[in-house]
């Protein structure tokens, strides 16, 4: 199967690779990006997870991708959409999702690159509806979030 890629003017969004596991594990391990989640996680539960968003991409085609930032970072993170688990409310249902390592906060990568996920969703996917969500005092992701509100 080929391998898909999202580009945006800054940032490539692209399946997930051996090397991306390490700088994964450290972004999961920093409290301030888990701030809203119940804990950090350990590296053996992040490189679950990021094994986890490989194998939605290659069985669905799309996930929360690996973002690049070309000639500045091979990793930053992950913008993307991915199916959300099926024991919540509004399940089945495609998520649009972003977290990025602490250091390209505020720079406008995570409005760029879901802008261009949702491009991808309703275009080449096809879908018909994305949501996103976040706790309430989430006020960053709320604010990229409601960028897209439509």
């Amino acid at each position: 199967m080929p391998t898909f890629v999202i580009k945006t003017p800054r940032m490539i969004l692209r399946p997930w690779r051996d090397e991306d596991y390490a700088p994964y594990a450290a972004l999961n391990a920093d409290p301030e990006v888990r701030r809203y989640w119940a804990a950090t996680l350990t590296m053996e539960k992040s490189d679950a997870e990021a094994a986890w968003l490989q194998k939605h991409i290659e069985d669905y085609g799309f996930a929360f991708w690996a973002a690049e930032v070309p000639g500045l970072a091979r990793f930053i993170g992950f913008i993307g959409l991915k199916h959300v688990e099926p024991d919540l409310p509004f399940a089945p249902a495609v998520e649009a999702g972003w977290r990025l390592a602490r250091n390209y906060w505020g720079r406008g990568y995570a409005t760029e690159g879901a802008q261009a996920s949702l491009v991808d969703g309703f275009g080449r996917l096809g879908l018909k509806e994305i949501v996103a969500y976040t706790v309430s005092a989430n006020a960053p992701s709320r604010r990229v979030t409601d960028r897209h509100d439509a």
